[in-house]
């Protein structure tokens, strides 16, 4: 054997050997061989936290594949994070796709979380949408923002307890706080005298305020009957009532015509009240017979009166009545 030939062959194995070691490598590695059928995903997402190429993909806590890489949106706002799934691992679109975390500080990979397969399957080159990483330093700052506004309230509640301190809670207001709650106190102790004298007095007045409680009850009934009555009667006599008003009606009109007529003078009453002469006339002999009726009184019926004749004046006696 020549040794351009051993040479070769040594070549040959060697180069056998690295191939073999290097599909090994790859096989217990983190990442696929080319000999494994995949399909790709393209994830959406705002912040890909601290990812990074090679990570682990796992669908249930199982590896299903791996990260080949991450890149900025044309737009700039987004972050397409490229995943290469095996195909033997089909995940149907309302899966969950997250950036979590092994632990509180270890490596981050992408975990999926099965849906109930109600929608179809994804295929290579799809696009979904994933949730953001945890970032502690967000967390950080917020949690610094929170304490800083508790920080704001404590003094602020420490400026409200001193101003309370210094308005509320001085020697002042305590003393008229004392002087109040013993004024209370007073009144409270007037208040249960005056519930004693009023419990003593219905205690003592039981008997009376029963019987008026019984009387007030008799009366209603009384009462109850009276108006049961009354509704009887007008039931009863509704005709009755019914004619007796159509009755006044038909004499407020009598009246009314009768009243016209004597405002239109006729009749004698309304010539009365129209003639001048005779109602005058009328007026005289009423007066007439006032003092006729006078005089029957005080004389009685044979009394007439005394006629006076004129008598000449006495000579001796001029100017005086010698009669008298």
């Amino acid at each position: 054997m020549s040794q351009k030939r051993l040479e070769w062959k040594v070549g040959l194995f060697v180069l056998v050997c690295l191939v073999l070691l290097g599909l090994l490598v790859l096989n217990f590695s983190k990442g696929l061989t080319f000999l494994t059928p995949t399909y790709t995903l393209r994830l959406k997402t705002t912040n890909v936290g601290g990812i990074k190429r090679e990570a682990a993909v796992l669908m249930a806590g199982v590896p299903v594949g791996n990260v080949t890489g991450a890149e900025l949106a044309p737009e700039g706002t987004n972050v397409i994070v490229f995943l290469k799934i095996l195909k033997r691992y089909q995940i149907h679109g309302d899966a969950v796709f997250a950036i979590d975390s092994m632990g509180f500080l270890g490596d981050q990979y992408v975990a999926i979380i099965p849906g109930k397969n109600g929608r179809p399957v994804l295929n290579d080159g799809d696009e979904v949408v994933c949730r953001e990483p945890f970032n502690l330093q967000e967390v950080a700052r917020s949690a610094l923002g929170f304490i800083q506004r508790i920080d704001e309230t404590a003094k602020r509640l420490d400026s409200a307890l001193t101003r309370v301190e210094q308005h509320v809670l001085n020697d002042e207001t305590l003393t008229n706080l004392s002087s109040t709650i013993t004024s209370f106190r007073l009144v409270s102790e007037h208040a249960l005298a005056t519930v004693d004298k009023v419990d003593r007095v219905v205690q003592s007045n039981t008997l009376p305020v029963s019987a008026t409680t019984s009387n007030l009850a008799l009366f209603s009934f009384q009462l109850k009957d009276l108006a049961t009555n009354l509704q009887q009667v007008l039931t009863n006599n509704k005709a009755g009532l019914a004619a007796a008003v159509k009755n006044v009606e038909s004499s407020s009109e009598m009246m009314k015509s009768l009243l016209s007529d004597l405002e239109a003078g006729k009749g004698l009453a309304g010539r009365l009240l129209k003639n001048e002469e005779l109602s005058s006339g009328v007026s005289q002999l009423v007066s007439n017979l006032t003092v006729l009726s006078s005089n029957l009184n005080r004389h009685g019926l044979l009394w007439r009166p005394k006629k006076t004749e004129p008598r000449p004046p006495s000579p001796l006696y001029p100017g005086r009545d010698p009669w008298r």
